[in-house]
């Protein structure tokens, strides 16, 4: 039997609120009275109490005052002002003192009762909303992911189910969480089927059903900006998936509108050194690799895959006869301990400023060897919680909300995402292999045919091809690659960790962003 919730009323009239209280006591709830600040307080000290309604205007102890030492006392304890006052210095107080609501007299027990609801049993609430809603739309979204075809489909499933994952990340009901893991495991099932059957056909020239791709990213969404006359900070945030720019969205808003909200395919692999290098090229890595072969790094090679982004950027400037005025800077953090005023500068002083920020892969990878990470980003719900507590703090948000009071344009994006692996699937290489646990480059490669996407002749899919007999293996959805020796160690210790190289709706389908100040 649950327990009944327990309220304290405090007013110095209480006596002329007995039919709220009955009214109250009618739904089952517990009701003690108090008259005065200090009779409440040493109530709050010696009893548990779901929510406190307290009057403002006491004689003795005002409520405020009242207000500041039940907070001390218990700091979580939901507390709703009640006052004849409407003058707005009192509701600055009361809410500067951590109110949880501010009701004017005379109220009616409605009122009463939907505060109670919204503060005291509000989280089941929602969580019973949530589930019934979810309930309904399961079975439109199956009937979508069932019938989808084109990539613009894709696009629309994925921003759905990315939604619902925000929408319930605070919801404790297993069985909600269950069924959205579920239909998303089948929409990448049949994503994989799309992307092996649709793939390929993108670089031809006679097939119009093709999203925008990495290597046409900044010709179709910075270049024109610059070519306007605008100012632009391009953010790329390294491993930024749609969900998590979701997440970190509201935090823009008091400096930012959304002039654009789009996504964008990642190519294939969906990895730093192929999707990143071909957004700053304006070409795929095959033709990277033939116009710069000193500068591209091989798979096995032990030396950073992303050192030349600047001369790839001013390559393609180059070639397309752009003169803008570039400034490019890559960290973990921006410039961390500078002014803002300094940061904010150097995007004032040229056309097009480059931010490239790794903390999120960086913390990917991170979580992937420690055990601390590891349960600070323990689902889908708590890594998305992580990416948004970092933005939060960070100096790149800092320095965005500074540069909102100029007339610039922002553009977030990124090179891929990445996806939490759940089922081990065996490959065997030889020691020239590729280690990546979604794509594997090799010679002689044996796999299930059935669990794998693969690119027999990796120059169909504009990719370089390190030897005659080289080819590439792509994992579907949550899969991730292993090799047969100590297999159930390595499947053990890579498990529920986040990956990105192969195919899933979460690492090719990116955010692309424009923002505008707002003001």
């Amino acid at each position: 039997m649950a327990t009944p919730v327990t309220i304290l009323w405090v007013d110095d009239e209480i006596d002329l609120l007995g039919s709220h209280i009955i009214f109250l006591e009618q739904r089952g709830y517990l009701v003690q009275k108090a008259i005065n600040g200090v009779d409440a307080i040493e109530l709050v000290r010696n009893n548990a109490f779901d929510i406190v309604f307290l009057d403002e205007n006491m004689p003795g102890l005002s409520g405020l005052e009242t207000l500041s030492q039940i907070k001390e006392l218990k700091p979580l304890l939901p507390v709703v002002m009640v006052t004849k006052s409407e003058e707005e210095n009192i509701m600055d107080m009361a809410v500067g003192s951590q109110i949880a609501d501010y009701l004017i007299k005379p109220v009616n027990p409605n009122q009463i009762l939907l505060s109670i609801k919204k503060h005291v049993h509000g989280k089941t609430l929602v969580s019973a909303k949530q589930t019934s809603d979810y309930g309904v739309e399961f079975s439109q979204l199956s009937g979508q992911i069932a019938a989808a075809q084109s990539y613009s489909d894709w696009v629309e499933i994925y921003r759905r189910l990315s939604a619902w994952q925000l929408r319930i990340s605070d919801n404790s009901e297993p069985n909600l969480r269950q069924m959205l893991d579920m239909q998303m495991a089948e929409a990448n099932q049949l994503f994989s089927r799309y992307i092996r059957s649709s793939y390929m056909g993108w670089f031809k020239g006679n097939q119009d059903d093709k999203p925008l791709l990495s290597s046409n990213l900044l010709r179709s969404k910075v270049f024109p900006l610059l070519d306007s006359g605008e100012r632009v900070l391009l953010v790329l945030i390294d491993n930024l998936r749609y969900d998590q720019w979701k997440a970190i969205e509201p935090l823009l808003v008091e400096g930012w509108r959304v002039e654009s909200d789009d996504v964008y395919f990642s190519i294939l692999p969906t990895a730093t050194q192929y999707a990143r290098n071909a957004i700053f090229a304006g070409l795929m890595p095959l033709e990277i690799q033939r116009m710069f072969p000193d500068i591209w790094i091989s798979d096995d090679d032990e030396e950073g895959k992303n050192n030349y982004e600047l001369q790839l950027l001013t390559s393609q400037l180059q070639r397309l006869g752009k003169n803008y005025k570039v400034h490019y800077e890559k960290a973990s953090t921006l410039r961390a301990g500078m002014p803002i005023v300094d940061n904010i500068n150097l995007v004032l002083n040229n056309n097009l400023t480059v931010l490239v920020i790794n903390f999120v892969d960086m913390m990917s990878h991170a979580r992937t060897d420690s055990s601390m990470m590891k349960e600070l980003a323990s689902d889908e719900a708590a890594y998305i919680s992580l990416v948004r507590s970092w933005f939060q703090h960070s100096d790149l948000r800092n320095i965005l909300l500074e540069a909102a009071r100029f007339d610039i344009k922002v553009v977030i994006t990124t090179d891929h995402g990445s996806i939490r692996v759940q089922n081990p699937i065996k490959v065997v290489g030889d020691r020239a292999t590729s280690t990546n646990l979604r794509y594997k480059l090799g010679r002689s490669l044996a796999f299930n045919a059935k669990e794998v996407f693969e690119v027999r002749d990796p120059e169909t899919a504009h990719l370089p091809k390190p030897n005659v007999s080289s080819s590439f293996i792509f994992a579907y959805g949550s899969n991730f690659f292993v090799y047969p020796n100590n297999f159930n160690y390595f499947a053990s210790y890579y498990r529920n960790t986040f990956q990105h190289g192969g195919i899933s709706l979460e690492e090719m389908i990116i955010p692309v962003v424009v923002l505008t100040p707002n003001r």
